[in-house]
């Protein structure tokens, strides 16, 4: 048995990204394997998916919505999850098999070297495993100060690579960055859709912009930064079509 699990809370990303989440995972697995939501709303998610309230935790008002309330699932216990567990966040296009995530130095903690670090020893939390129970220092170091660990640290993710020692990145073609890795740099990017790599089975498409927006050929800017929209364009590559659904 192999457990997936994933966090939904607000309003930025509906059950259909759950769903379609779900959807990919069965896809992209031959083993048997779950998919754990926590969340504040399972209204429209799948009755395949295991829907659970989302963990508890004390975080700032001015974090309380932002990926620092991913620390929670490092909590012991988690639901009465056990053993290792693989997170992904919702905006990932899943392109291939997932099962060697597991088999990968099982009982670790492996994360994405952040594309944007490289070489500083940050991971980037958009697909982790853990052993549930293992790193539950982590939580209860958070809990204890977490407004002094927040203005320290900025991300919870760098926080993580500070306080985990033994982390291990996952072999650089596994998972990629749509914007930092994929997408070809401008001009090209106009006329030229991104390609996957062969061995890559994740794409993360961090910030803006969602695969929803690549779909439909559009990278969203902002009213006042009008002026990127002369380099915020782009092509839509057949494989997030084939693959977000």
């Amino acid at each position: 048995m192999q457990t997936i699990i994933c966090m939904k809370w607000g309003s930025r990303y509906g059950p259909e990204f759950v769903n379609r989440l779900y959807n990919s995972i069965k896809r992209h697995t031959k083993r048997t394997t779950k998919l754990y939501c926590f969340t504040d709303d399972i209204k429209g998610i799948n009755k395949n998916i295991i829907c659970k309230p989302l963990p508890k935790i004390k975080l700032p008002e001015t974090i309380a919505l932002t990926p620092w309330k991913k620390l929670s699932v490092w909590q012991h216990p988690l639901d009465k999850l056990k053993g290792d567990v693989l997170f992904l966040d919702l905006d990932l296009v899943i392109t291939g098999n997932l099962d060697r995530f597991f088999d990968f130095n099982p009982g670790k903690y492996c994360v994405i070297e952040n594309w944007t670090q490289i070489g500083e020893n940050i991971g980037n939390t958009s697909c982790f495993r853990f052993p549930v129970g293992r790193y539950d220092f982590i939580f209860k170091k958070f809990q204890k100060t977490p407004e002094k660990i927040w203005k320290k640290f900025h991300i919870e993710q760098t926080f993580l690579s500070a306080e985990i020692k033994d982390q291990i990145f996952w072999p650089s073609d596994w998972c990629k960055s749509f914007k930092h890795n994929l997408l070809p740099y401008w001009p090209l990017r106009i006329w030229k859709p991104a390609i996957l790599p062969k061995e890559t089975s994740i794409v993360a498409f961090t910030g803006k912009p969602d695969p929803d927006d690549v779909i439909q050929g559009k990278w969203p800017v902002k009213k006042s930064q009008f002026y990127k929209k002369i380099y915020k364009q782009l092509t839509t590559p057949k494989w997030v079509i084939e693959n977000w659904s």
